[in-house]
């Protein structure tokens, strides 16, 4: 999901957005496989969540995107010669509404695809794409089996692997260290569970998962197992109304004392949601506007607030999108292969710093960060704590 969570099959948080390639009268007809040098137009699909439960995150990556492809074509909105033209459509979170309409596009003659904010409907729209033939760069969606899903599936953001690997760097080494997971006993917690477990566990940790049933709304009980079990990190992954008592009972009960807290920052609205102990929280983050310092970033948060809106967690992922989206256009004139050859390995400025596409598998490598919140008047602001290396939280390649 474009949420900041962590989960095997999302990570802490996940956009959507369909880059569809249609080809102009005189290029070669979608039945040639190929969009042809003389292709004129191509048009990108934006699919993403315009309306339903993610549509904060959707709009976040369409401002991005629309930033993005202002940044990569210099304002021109071409690209060597090729007019790019941008069709949006809304998934509302549905991935059976975005499969419709990925289907749809294709039968049109796109040959490329990008977005989501829900890794549900990444999967369904990656399926469509190696089926089919034609590139998808997926956004915001977190999943990690979206990496090395097919040689057609790419990705403008971050993974749950990442966010994890993140996690253990508040450790000064992770061998022989108690990392015990809090976490809601469902599909989502106990994912969270099984990435902890598979990445800070094969570096030598004891991981262990304290689950909690979804319907139990008194923590206190939990809160004092968390600390009796005199863990070196916690880390909590936590969605939904019982949040602000969860962190209140962490409170009470002593567990910031015991060991550091950790997890991820969420978007904006978010910031609120933690209550006193916001402070006390240590936060890995994919994403907040002052954390990195580049030309780029602060091309994106110029472009993003004159129009009228702020940067925000998932903003950058349809930023690189578009730069990813452009330079394939530019270098594979729309012909998927020659798209696809030209982002494996392609390394670029985005707003996060350099990037690069992982040839092997497509991940994308990208500095991940550390954070805290500091009281500013009414609200809570992020403030940078350390930048951490893409080397040092790259996701084990996929197979």
């Amino acid at each position: 999901m474009g949420d900041m969570r962590i989960t095997t099959h999302h990570v802490l948080g996940p956009v959507a957005a369909a880059a569809v390639l249609v080809l102009s009268a005189c290029a070669p007809s979608a039945d040639d496989g190929a969009a042809g040098a003389d292709a004129e137009t191509i048009e990108v699909g934006v699919i993403t969540s315009e309306t339903g439960p993610l549509a904060a995150y959707g709009q976040a990556f369409l401002d991005g995107f629309d930033a993005g492809l202002d940044y990569a074509t210099d304002g021109t909105g071409e690209v060597d010669g090729i007019t790019i033209e941008v069709r949006n459509g809304d998934d509302a979170g549905d991935p059976d509404k975005a499969v419709q309409l990925t289907k749809e596009y294709i039968g049109d003659g796109v040959k490329v695809l990008t977005g989501t904010v829900s890794s549900g409907v990444a999967l369904g729209m990656a399926e469509q794409a190696e089926q089919n033939k034609v590139l998808y760069v997926s956004g915001a969606a977190a999943a990690d089996a979206i990496t090395g899903l097919n040689g057609y599936t790419f990705r403008s953001g971050r993974q749950s692997m990442q966010d994890v690997a993140t996690a253990g760097t508040f450790l000064d080494d992770v061998d022989g260290q108690k990392v015990v997971v809090f976490a809601q006993d469902n599909a989502f917690g106990q994912g969270n569970a099984a990435a902890v477990d598979a990445l800070l566990g094969a570096q030598g940790a004891t991981v262990e998962p304290l689950l909690v049933g979804e319907d139990i709304k008194e923590f206190t009980s939990f809160a004092q197992q968390l600390k009796d079990a005199e863990p070196d990190l916690v880390f909590v992954a936590w969605a939904g109304e019982t949040t602000g008592s969860m962190w209140q009972s962490l409170e009470q009960q002593g567990v910031f004392d015991a060991a550091p807290v950790v997890t991820g920052l969420g978007d904006v609205a978010s910031y609120g949601a933690y209550g006193p102990v916001a402070g006390k929280i240590s936060f890995l983050s994919h994403y907040f506007a002052t954390a990195p310092d580049n030309d780029v970033n602060a091309a994106m948060v110029e472009a993003v607030e004159g129009a009228g809106s702020t940067a925000d967690l998932f903003t950058p992922d349809g930023f690189t999108a578009a730069q990813m989206i452009v330079h394939a256009i530019e270098e594979g004139q729309g012909d998927v292969d020659a798209m696809v050859d030209a982002l494996e390995g392609y390394t670029f400025d985005a707003p996060k710093g350099s990037v690069t596409v992982r040839e092997g598998d497509h991940a994308l490598l990208q500095d991940m960060y550390q954070a805290r919140l500091v009281k500013d008047g009414d609200t809570w602001t992020p403030e940078l704590v350390e930048t951490v290396a893409a080397a040092d939280v790259a996701p084990p390649e996929a197979g």
